[in-house]
């Protein structure tokens, strides 16, 4: 039985969700609703330790908490960018940018360009479009030359 087939259980800590548990709850979302998890939880969860399942889930068409793992990914990528941002965070954000590129779809598409301009201009960072889902509610190509 894969992830998709399980049913959702619960998370043991939601505050510190267990990569499995973060991908059955997303092909489960109605299990435990959004505006049930714990305040911020997208910026809890938007770490290295669930950035991989993040980014997978993020990539599948079919994930019906796609949309969020996308936002998680530009709070992932967000923080990726900092100056003070771990090697290990600036390389695995590298690695998914590239393989997006390669082989996501769209929207994926746009975030590792998104990604790749906020690199070049990180004075182009927006809080509301990175950290509260402004990218992904409307999503479009950041330009290198927009002013500020």
């Amino acid at each position: 039985m894969t992830v998709r087939e399980a049913t959702f259980f619960g998370f043991g800590n939601p505050v510190d969700p267990r990569p499995a548990e973060l991908e059955a709850w997303a092909y489960h979302p109605e299990a435990v609703p959004l505006s049930a998890m714990p305040k911020d939880w997208d910026l809890l969860i938007s770490g290295d330790v669930l950035g991989p399942t993040l980014f997978e889930l993020a990539m599948d068409r079919q994930c019906p908490a796609r949309r969020f793992a996308q936002h998680c990914m530009y709070i992932y990528a967000a923080d990726g960018v900092r100056q003070n941002a771990s090697s290990q965070r600036k390389r695995r954000l590298k690695k998914f940018m590239e393989r997006a590129e390669q082989v996501g779809d769209e929207p994926m598409q746009i975030w590792a360009h998104n990604c790749r301009v906020l690199m070049t201009r990180p004075e182009l960072f927006d809080h509301h479009d990175w950290m509260e889902g402004g990218l992904v509610r409307n999503p479009r190509r950041l330009g290198l030359f927009n002013r500020r």
